[in-house]
């Protein structure tokens, strides 16, 4: 598993180009306000130890999001940090079961749609906290 945050002041979407068909229409955008976003890529290796992986990931938002002075987390599907994929459905559930954990501790949870490509907005502050790289 493959995982980039970065802290942003503001991050937005729009919803461009739907790339699997078997999940939600979604049409509108949003925009978020002091959110970690955390961009993840699920490598096909992983499924076999992703109970491992989920609490992993859960940790190191909590702790990515205490540096960062927020409470609020957006997932992303970002299916480009490696070459290696997971199936959209063991992706889809990885993210659906960390933001049930996450919201479980007091966390605004979101997840950007998936399955599609999306316009960004992104405005992010140049500390170091703010961008984390971690193979997981």
């Amino acid at each position: 598993m493959k995982v980039l945050m970065i802290y942003a002041h503001e991050f937005g979407y729009e919803p461009r180009v739907k790339s699997l068909p078997d999940f939600p229409d979604i049409t509108e955008g949003k925009t978020y306000r002091d959110v970690q976003v955390v961009c993840v890529q699920v490598e096909a290796e992983d499924p076999e130890r992703m109970k491992s992986l989920e609490t992993k990931l859960v940790k190191l938002i909590k702790w990515a999001a205490k540096k960062n002075e927020t409470r609020r987390v957006l997932l992303h599907s970002f299916a480009h940090l490696s070459a290696s994929k997971a199936s959209p459905e063991a992706s889809k559930t990885l993210f659906d079961r960390v933001e049930e954990r996450l919201a479980k501790s007091d966390y605004q949870v979101d997840q950007t749609p998936y399955g599609y490509f999306l316009d960004l907005k992104l405005d992010a502050p140049g500390k170091s906290s703010a961008r984390i790289f971690k193979d997981l």
